[in-house]
């Protein structure tokens, strides 16, 4: 990713017209905005659709960024709204959380961090993201939004805030609703 004052160059050029300068912005931010789009609705597909459709929107909306908010942020804004139009975030979906962190062309170059894993704890592992699957599948869309920018994209409360344009005591209500929905849902792992 680039940093800040570049983009915010580039967005400018991207403004007077320069093609150039928005396929470089949407080089630097495909992959987050299409990891987000695929935590989002499970699918990926799906992801790599809706993924094409923010950047058509980032495109018309360029004028309408000011810059008071990063662009990145501004981008997930549009991710997470274009999600939650499509109602594809819910019914149905299987999730991933191992996909936020690595992309997939990237994991097939990675050295081997140790052995093959052992098929029990494929088994287990295989079983334990279907309970979490299921478990994100009754969470709405406004609770889903919240959980995943927090807990599969490490943003603060400040900055899902921001990027959804809600009240950090919203995000903070929503947040705490996901975590009991999913505890409640998952609490046959306590024992």
């Amino acid at each position: 990713m680039i940093d800040e004052a570049a983009v915010r160059g580039l967005v400018e050029r991207a403004r007077s017209g320069d093609t150039k300068a928005f396929t470089e912005l949407v080089d630097s931010s495909k992959l987050q905005v299409f990891r987000l789009a695929y935590n989002l609705t499970g699918s990926r597909l799906e992801a790599e659709d809706l993924s094409q459709d923010v950047f058509i929107k980032a495109f018309r909306a360029l004028a309408d960024f000011r810059g008071d908010a990063k662009w990145s942020t501004w981008l997930h804004r549009i991710t997470v709204n274009t999600c939650m139009d499509h109602g594809r975030s819910v019914a149905g979906k299987k999730h991933d959380v191992r996909l936020g962190n690595e992309d997939e062309n990237q994991s097939a170059n990675r050295e081997p961090v140790s052995a093959a894993p052992l098929p029990d704890r494929t088994a287990d592992s295989s079983m334990i993201q279907s309970h979490i699957d299921s478990a994100l599948d009754v969470l709405t869309d406004q609770e889903r939004s919240v959980f995943v920018l927090r807990h599969y994209h490490d943003y603060s409360l400040q900055q899902i805030a921001e990027t959804l344009d809600i009240a950090e005591g919203t995000v903070k209500s929503y947040l705490f609703r996901a975590v009991h929905r999913l505890q409640e849902k998952l609490s046959f792992y306590r024992t």
